[in-house]
């Protein structure tokens, strides 16, 4: 298999090898994937974060050795964040890597990359400590983000990309759709047990998983339904906080931290 950097700020993940086809989820400047097969002007790749599948057009994506992929566990936190690619400047999306960040700079594929903020502008997960200011102060440029379908950037994020997004910031790595968040972490026996940072995950009609959001105290939860969006939770599910209407059918709670 041969591996890939995205260098552009966001590309879409299809579910087959055409334009017209479902978007499945996105990859974000900086983030890597292994091309596992080729199909006229797609790739079909496997995310190196979360091995998650999908078709992405192939010039969308800049071919790498395997010892050219960095590792890094800070991220840009601010909406958007300039970064100029040789003489040129891309808007890359909050949560995006950053690649040497002591230096502001990398290089791949010949190519060379500047972050032009400061480093205190981005987000060391090593360094974030678990506590309410901070997950607030994590989760609030996504607020007000619309629902898109496989999205899981401040342009258009989906619940479980949401999720994944926010746990980044926290060294834990969630898969990419919510029933197979949901199998991660550890139950929670009831509503009255859950505390902050759980997720909480909602059924449909038939008792699969469609949904998941992350508790936050007073009985709140913060979660992309329509658009990111903090409404009240029981033990029954989300009620909405303008309209009074239960939304979403309480499935299970996981903890993580």
């Amino acid at each position: 298999m041969q591996s890939a950097i995205c260098l552009l700020s966001v590309v879409p993940m299809r579910k087959e090898a055409a334009h017209r086809s479902e978007m499945v989820s996105q990859i974000l400047f900086g983030e890597y994937v292994s091309i596992t097969e080729e199909q006229d002007d797609f790739v079909f790749v496997k995310c190196r974060y979360d091995g998650y599948e999908g078709w992405v057009q192939a010039n969308q994506l800049q071919r790498i050795h395997e010892e050219q992929i960095l590792e890094t566990t800070t991220f840009t936190n601010s909406f958007s964040s300039l970064v100029t690619k040789d003489k040129t400047i891309l808007q890359v999306p909050y949560a995006s890597p950053v690649y040497n960040p002591e230096k502001l700079s990398f290089t791949t594929a010949g190519l060379t990359f500047n972050y032009l903020f400061q480093p205190q502008q981005a987000w060391n997960t090593k360094k974030l400590s678990f506590d309410e200011k901070t997950l607030q102060a994590v989760y609030q440029p996504f607020l007000n983000t619309p629902y898109l379908w496989g999205g899981k950037s401040v342009f258009g994020i989906d619940c479980s990309g949401f999720a994944q997004q926010v746990f980044k910031f926290f060294g834990i790595k969630l898969l990419r759709d919510a029933y197979l968040q949901a199998a991660q972490g550890t139950a929670v026996n009831s509503f009255e047990e859950s505390r902050l940072g759980d997720l909480a995950f909602f059924q449909n009609e038939k008792g699969r998983v469609t949904h998941v959001g992350i508790v936050l105290n007073d009985r709140k939860i913060v979660h992309a339904s329509g658009r990111v969006r903090i409404d009240s939770i029981d033990e029954n599910g989300i009620t909405n906080s303008e309209t009074g209407k239960q939304t979403h059918t309480m499935y299970s709670i996981r903890r993580f931290f």
